[in-house]
């Protein structure tokens, strides 16, 4: 069995195929901070060898009716909660929850994702919709 080797590269060129592909940027948000996400899944899609996978797990600005109020007063910029509660909820970064908003809903990162070229896309909404995890293969 091998380990996994981790490749810095830009998201809209890399070099090498690979048998899985994912983003990670040094903030929670991986595809909500490329510059084109179309050119980034086209070459993630590009890169993947048939039978890869590619994982996005993403916020996302569609979540359950239930958890819309408590999201909108942890996760805005105008979010006013005491000290107990902001050690518990993490600070709003108002540049990230402004792209949250911004960043297509589940269907539509589904859809521009199948545009790609990609097969069997799929995503699963965690914690009500805060984040969805979607998937998807190159076959």
């Amino acid at each position: 069995m091998t380990g996994i080797e981790w490749v810095c590269a830009d998201a809209e060129a890399t070099s090498r195929s690979t048998t899985a592909a994912s983003i990670f940027t040094r903030s929670p948000s991986g595809c909500g901070n490329v510059t084109r996400l179309d050119a980034a899944l086209a070459e993630a899609r590009r890169v993947l060898k048939p039978g890869g996978r590619f994982l996005c797990l993403e916020f996302t600005p569609e979540i359950t009716p239930l958890l819309q109020p408590l999201y909108d007063s942890t996760a805005s910029g105008s979010c006013r909660s005491s000290a107990r509660s902001s050690r518990v909820i993490a600070r709003p970064i108002p540049y990230l929850v402004e792209s949250i908003r911004r960043f297509p809903r589940q269907s539509e990162l589904s859809a521009e994702i199948e545009r790609a070229g990609f097969d069997l896309v799929r995503f699963r909404n965690l914690t009500g919709g805060v984040a969805a995890l979607h998937s998807a293969w190159r076959l």
